[in-house]
């Protein structure tokens, strides 16, 4: 390589003329990849030459690539030629940039003494921005003391203005309230009651601002001086407001009401004005009306009070709603904002003086009277509603606490349960005298028939349904027509109790008598399906409702370190209590083999989403716990996957142990009801699941 390079001399001359001369042509094919160059090459070569500046070339795929298109020789060949042409420009390249190279040596002459004078007066440099630093340091710390000590003067301060402004409130409205009790504005006062609803206002402004600064100068110990002074203005002011407030209510006065109910909102007591009137107001009507004698007494008795109630707003509440802007006529301007004394007055007292003093107007034990009494108090309620002037209103009293007590005191399911006996034990009874007729006028013939079209009318009639009723009314329904559809069944046996009687008086169209009870017995039949369908229905969701809590299996064992399962969860019993309550409640209206019809239709539909449910949940942790493997095999950890960290059974594995005692005690419960699980559609894939995902947990542990 050096025999090969010129002279420095003749490098430089070289390099000029390799500027100008044949030299160029080299140099002029150079390319620049990635910050190097490159020289073009012939353009016949096999390989592509940027293959060489790739940042992962490999030397065996370059070749097995070659080979695809040319011979080794042929490469070979090319590569020396290649070579041949990267030497030369090499060598070109340096005696391009000698003159520099030998520049640069000759330009580091003396550095080092040239850096070691520099030295000393960097290193004195660097002393004296090093005292600057500490200097300024040193400034920041005493200005930051002084801003922490004014900041302290300056709260210091607040607390005392505060005190001041707390003496001088105090003071202001003790100055007013001596100047309202000297003679001379006692005189002006017997002639304008206005000016007193005036001066509380100022007073109620003055005393706003001092229990405000009272609030932010708490434990001070001057405030403790002045506390019963405040606790004594603040008495004053309250028995002034009570007593003007009601002056202006008894004499209609609007400015003196106006201004008493802006003085109560001002300090912030609007709640003790509304309780004033309810107390002084309303509660004394309210003892006056509902009188339980006068109820009782009079045929219309609950009626009229009611009515006598709701005259109470229009009459004695159009004042206070004209001014909070309960009423039509009030005017925006003028309103007080912040009222509502119709849900927070009014019909607290009405409620209290019901529940008080008409203690029997909730009992259910009659419940003809009890579904009257409810009829018309809900009516009441509805009209009360309607006086409430807004709808805002009226979500505010259907939220009051008296609200919802009136509701809750009348006892439906109590009333539910006589209505229940009553309908159905006249019905049991005409069911099982098959051949008692139907009273004279009906459309029916049996007096069984009769009266369950009589019963089920009466379930909807309007002296025994209630709205919040109607679920439980509904289901009564199908009850009566399931036991009717027994009934129905037995029809043949009634021809043999009929065809006696009817030869005994020489009727003998028997066929003609067969033909019509077919002929009915097949029509009700009809029914059957979509009764069996709705029942069906009814009980697989009232079972699945709580089958469905097979997904909050995972919730209960996830990060929560309990113990290994060893009984099914409390949901499945849940979940069987409407077939043990079909069972019990109805074998004696409903035949064995209807009953388990039923129980296996409805299980078997339940039991379908059931195994939807655990597939899901199985799957679900199945998926997790792939993600947890994945996770430590990243992390190169050595706890397999199937044990917790502490040697115990891991989460996944409880809760495929949950699952499988739920199904299995799922399946016994069905055994003891006399069902086949071998019938339930879907059990043996649900049992077969739980099982599988069972076995996983035996896993010898470490």
């Amino acid at each position: 390589m050096l025999a090969e390079e010129p002279p420095p001399a003749a490098r430089g001359a070289g390099s000029r003329r390799g500027e100008e001369g044949p030299g160029a042509g080299p140099r002029a094919g150079m390319e620049a990849r990635g910050g190097m160059c490159l020289p073009r090459g012939p353009e016949n070569l096999c390989f592509d030459k940027d293959e060489f500046m790739k940042p992962d070339f490999d030397v065996d795929h370059f070749v097995s690539d070659c080979r695809k298109r040319v011979q080794l020789e042929e490469l070979r060949d090319d590569l020396e030629l290649y070579y041949k042409l990267l030497k030369t420009s090499m060598v070109e390249l340096i005696n391009k940039d000698y003159a520099d190279f030998v520049n640069l040596s000759t330009n580091l002459v003396g550095m080092d003494k040239a850096l070691n004078q520099l030295s000393v007066p960097l290193g004195q440099l660097r002393e004296e921005v090093m005292s600057l630093k500490s200097c300024v340091s040193e400034g920041i710390r005493a200005i930051d003391e002084r801003m922490s000590k004014q900041e302290d003067i300056r709260r210091k301060k607040m607390c005392v203005l505060r005190l001041i402004q707390v003496i001088q409130s105090v003071e202001k409205i003790e100055k007013i309230l001596h100047s309202q009790s000297s003679k001379e504005l006692s005189l002006l006062e017997a002639n304008s009651p206005l000016l007193s609803g005036q001066i509380l206002e100022r007073i109620a402004t003055e005393f706003n601002q001092l229990q405000f600064h009272a609030v932010q100068s708490k434990g001070m110990p001057l405030l403790d001086k002045v506390r019963p002074r405040i606790a004594g203005i603040t008495a004053m002011l309250q028995q002034s407001l009570e007593g003007l407030l009601l002056e202006g209510l008894q004499t209609s006065n609007v400015d003196i009401v106006r201004h008493c109910l802006r003085t109560y909102a001002t300090i912030d007591k609007t709640r003790d004005a509304e309780a004033l009137v309810g107390q002084v107001l309303v509660k004394p009507y309210v003892d006056e009306v509902i009188v339980e004698q006068y109820v009782q007494s009079h045929p219309n008795g609950l009626q009229a009070m009611y009515n006598k109630l709701l005259e109470f707003v229009p009459h004695h509440c159009r004042l206070l709603r004209e001014v909070t802007g309960g009423a039509m006529s009030s005017e925006k301007a003028n309103i007080v904002p912040g009222y509502d004394f119709l849900v927070n007055s009014v019909w607290p007292e009405i409620v209290h003086g019901l529940e008080e003093k008409l203690q029997s107007l909730f009992n259910p034990g009659n419940p003809d009277v009890f579904h009257e009494r409810y009829t018309i108090s809900m009516d009441f309620i509805q009209r009360f509603e309607r006086q409430c002037g807004s709808q805002a209103s009226v979500k505010r009293l259907r939220l009051h606490p008296a609200y919802l007590s009136f509701n809750n005191k009348w006892n439906l399911p109590v009333y539910f349960q006589i209505r229940f006996r009553e309908v159905a034990g006249a019905l049991e009874a005409a069911l099982s005298d098959s051949l008692e007729e139907a009273p004279a006028g009906s459309s029916y013939c049996l007096l069984a028939t009769h009266l369950v079209w009589v019963s089920l009318l009466k379930c909807w009639s309007d002296q025994m349904f209630l709205p919040l009723l109607a679920h439980r009314l509904w289901k009564f329904t199908l009850q009566i027509l399931a036991r009717y559809s027994v009934f129905i069944n037995e029809l043949p046996k009634l021809l043999e109790i009929i065809k006696p009687k009817l030869e005994m008086i020489g009727f003998k169209n028997i066929s003609c008598i067969t033909g019509a009870l077919e002929d009915s017995q097949a029509s009700l039949s009809a029914s059957m399906p979509t009764l069996n369908n709705k029942i069906i229905q009814d009980l697989s969701e009232s079972c699945f409702s709580y089958l469905k809590s097979a997904l909050e299996v995972p919730r209960h064992y996830r990060r929560t370190n309990k113990e290994v399962p060893t009984k099914a969860s409390p949901y499945v019993d849940s979940a069987l209590k409407p077939f043990y309550r079909l069972q019990n409640e109805y074998k004696d209206m409903l035949t064995q083999p209807r009953i388990h019809q039923w129980l296996e239709s409805a299980l078997s539909e339940s039991t379908q989403k059931y195994y939807e449910t655990v597939s899901d949940v199985l799957s679900s942790v199945k998926k997790m716990e792939e993600s947890l493997k994945r996770l430590k095999q990243a992390r190169k950890t050595v706890i397999p996957n199937h044990v917790s960290s502490n040697g115990g059974m891991s989460d996944d594995n409880k809760i495929r142990l949950q699952l499988a005692l739920d199904v299995e005690y799922f399946g016994d419960q069905m055994q003891k009801m006399g069902l086949q699980t071998s019938n339930i559609k879907s059990f043996s894939a649900l049992l077969e699941l739980v099982l599988a995902a069972k076995d996983q947990t035996t896993v010898e542990q470490p």
